[in-house]
């Protein structure tokens, strides 16, 4: 696929689910566009920007099935905590590209640990495919000091995934970060969370050493900043999932932790056992 029919197709995966005005009703203000279906999100999984290795987790991470529970549409400003490697900005990116605006919300990359380098790293990834992430827009949220991600009621969706345990195990902050995520969501705005789930009633402080998080203690967090649980799914459950692993979640795939202890086994469980919780600002 050469850049122009790869922009193109850019160009129509963001007007997924809105209706093209006619020529007799073209107006200055465009009607909200509709949230994206499976069918049109899963158009995204094939864009040949998306790597390999990533596509590998689709079959763990259902991205499409998730991202039509959590309701995004191609007109939104969204805010993804975290991003990681840039899993999910592959998917994103485009999808908001023309209509919407993505903000990724990354670690300060000015921090001399390893949370600095994956910031750096990750503003290397954007640099990757300029033709689909030059519009992302960036901040950072990392403690003490950085907690702002938006203007406050600003943004249309919130949406962090499986970072909530570090939260709570590298600092205690998880409370804070919650809040600044509520603060910058619009009334009727979403926050989507995806996160590798402990039993309810265990302490999350013992759990997110592992890697967990209780449904319960998420849903709490979430209520304290003054969000309502609009739904919960099961799209990313997994029972064969254990939960007790000698290297906490992180003996799973795609980590492997343990190496070749055990291998095959952990291969055959697959990705962790997962909430998948969508909250409304009301």
């Amino acid at each position: 696929m050469n850049g122009a029919t790869f922009v193109a197709c850019l160009t129509l995966l963001s007007a997924c689910g809105s209706t093209a005005p006619t020529a007799t009703a073209v107006s200055a203000a465009r009607a909200p566009a509709p949230p994206s279906s499976e069918d049109e999100l899963a158009a995204l999984l094939a864009l040949p920007h998306r790597s390999a290795e990533n596509r590998a987790r689709d079959r763990y991470r259902h991205p499409a099935e998730t991202l039509a529970f959590f309701g995004v549409a191609p007109d939104m400003k969204v805010v993804e905590i975290w991003p990681g490697r840039g899993w999910y900005t592959e998917l994103l990116a485009p999808l908001v590209r023309e209509r919407g605006r993505l903000t990724e919300a990354t670690m300060d990359p000015a921090d001399r640990t390893f949370r600095g380098r994956f910031a750096r790293e990750y503003a290397q990834f954007l640099e990757t495919r300029p033709e689909v992430y030059d519009r992302v827009e960036r901040t950072v949220l990392f403690p003490p000091n950085h907690f702002e991600l938006a203007p406050e009621g600003s943004q249309d969706m919130v949406l962090t995934f499986r970072s909530l345990h570090n939260w709570i195990r590298w600092g205690g902050y998880e409370q804070q970060v919650f809040d600044a995520m509520a603060r910058c969501l619009k009334p009727g705005g979403v926050l989507g969370v995806v996160e590798h789930r402990a039993a309810d009633g265990s302490d999350p402080r013992v759990t997110a050493e592992q890697g967990y998080v209780s449904e319960e203690y998420t849903i709490e967090l979430a209520r304290r900043a003054g969000l309502r649980l609009d739904s919960r799914s099961e799209i990313n459950a997994n029972p064969a999932d254990t939960h007790d692993h000698p290297n906490g979640v992180w003996s799973l795939p795609p980590t492997l932790r343990g190496g070749d202890t055990n291998r095959e086994a952990f291969l055959t469980i697959g990705e962790s056992d997962r909430m998948t919780l969508r909250f409304v600002k009301p």
